[in-house]
């Protein structure tokens, strides 16, 4: 990523419209620090604590730069947060973000919701994922309500809770979303960290629960039972055909789908023959894959092979289902996002993500085209002990958001 002499270049570049160079300069470091510090230091651990502090934060901010707020409560003590900067008739530009991070942990150098700057960076758990990405919509929004853009269509930022664990806030956003005649998006930003790339397609995530059911014995005498544990090894075998079938089928973006064996727990003491084992599988998805016909076919080849006879019954449920997006390569959505990010100084990738998140719900269930673009690193800082955010990033991505916002739909 290039940033401080093409972000320079951005604002004093004489071909920009002069209300895209009023709302550059509009963005500064000192307010987006302040609001990314605010947010980190508000917490909202998940699993253990709720993000109520958090969407106080979101709604304090958003509420003094004249934006219209909403909350709806999903659970006690975690409501979902939408600011909207209104627009024009046409569609509009919708943020996506989530105000949960994940536990802390130990072994940090300060105090994780005590956040610092040092060397560029704003340190504390979720700066990267995804304080910094919230603030940043935030900082835009406010920048073209103070520049007074009039903009094509609404543009909005929707904060969901629980993304870190059960997904219980989008699920609960889209069927509102759907019910709510007002709700007119064609495009959808996840502000999700992928180092200022442009991330067009996400695989999914699902999980998968087995239960297998037996007969105990003495193990001096297995045959008068019915193992329950070993018709699950032989069920795992044909999970792991069935994975490495997968592998031999490479996307160039997202690689593969994939089952993986979580948890597995079975029996109850080494002299008996194991009458229950119950297995936990996650297996991602690619964006067309349905969750339900993949385990549908895992039930059929366990019947095929004869598993579920003679004593042992197996039961199997989707559990959880992330779905994954594809948003082609050349759809406005992407172009805008590249230049825009060229435009407030970053040179940015078109790429894929192996993670899941939930851009795929507003795909799927909405049907708005989605991409994932936001400041910090996925890998290298989100989900770390002493996570960091690079505040160039920052506001890169506030400016490079607010052209966005100003180019969706404008011709």
């Amino acid at each position: 990523m290039k940033t401080a002499a093409l972000e320079q270049k951005a604002q004093r570049d004489p071909a920009q419209p002069a209300l895209e160079q009023q709302v550059l300069k509009l963005i500064n470091e000192d307010d987006i620090v302040a609001l990314t510090t605010a947010l980190v230091a508000a917490a909202g651990e998940n699993p253990g604590g709720t993000e109520e502090a958090t969407v106080e934060v979101l709604k304090s901010f958003s509420t003094g730069a004249g934006l219209e707020v909403a909350t709806q409560t999903v659970a006690p003590g975690r409501p979902n947060f939408t600011a909207v900067l209104p627009g024009g008739a046409r569609p509009g530009l919708l943020f996506l973000a989530h105000s949960d991070v994940v536990p802390a942990g130990t072994g940090w150098e300060r105090p994780p919701f005590e956040p610092f700057v040092r060397d560029g960076r704003l340190f504390g758990r979720g700066s990267t994922d995804m304080k910094g990405g919230l603030a940043a919509v935030l900082i835009a929004l406010k920048a073209l309500k103070d520049a007074g853009a009039e903009l094509p269509g609404n543009a909005a930022l929707a904060c969901t809770v629980d993304e870190e664990d059960l997904g219980i806030g989008i699920r609960a956003f889209t069927p509102a979303a759907l019910a709510n005649p007002a709700f007119s998006y064609s495009g959808c930003v996840v502000a999700e960290p992928t180092d200022l790339e442009t991330v067009i397609c996400c695989r999914g995530d699902s999980y998968i629960e087995l239960k297998v059911t037996g007969k105990s014995a003495h193990s001096g005498r297995p045959v008068d039972g019915r193992n329950a544990i070993d018709a699950a090894a032989k069920i795992l075998e044909l999970v792991r055909a069935d994975h490495d079938r997968l592998q031999a089928d490479q996307d160039a973006l997202l690689g593969s789908g994939s089952w993986s064996i979580g948890l597995i727990r079975g029996g109850t003491g080494t002299s008996m023959v194991a009458a229950e084992c119950t297995v936990s599988l996650d297996r991602r998805l690619m964006p067309d894959d349905d969750a339900q016909l993949i385990l549908d076919r895992l039930r059929t080849q366990i019947s095929e092979a004869r598993i579920d006879t003679d004593g042992i019954s197996v039961k199997a449920a989707v559990t959880m289902e992330m779905p994954g997006f594809r948003t082609p390569e050349d759809h406005l959505l992407v172009t805008n996002s590249v230049a825009a990010l060229a435009d407030a100084g970053v040179s940015s990738d078109v790429t894929g993500w192996t993670a899941a998140c939930d851009g795929g719900f507003i795909a799927r269930d909405l049907g708005v085209p989605a991409i994932v673009m936001g400041p910090g690193g996925l890998n290298d800082q989100a989900h770390q002990v002493n996570e960091s955010v690079s505040i160039a990033e920052l506001v890169a991505a506030a400016r490079a958001y607010a052209l966005m916002c100003l180019r969706h739909n404008a011709n």
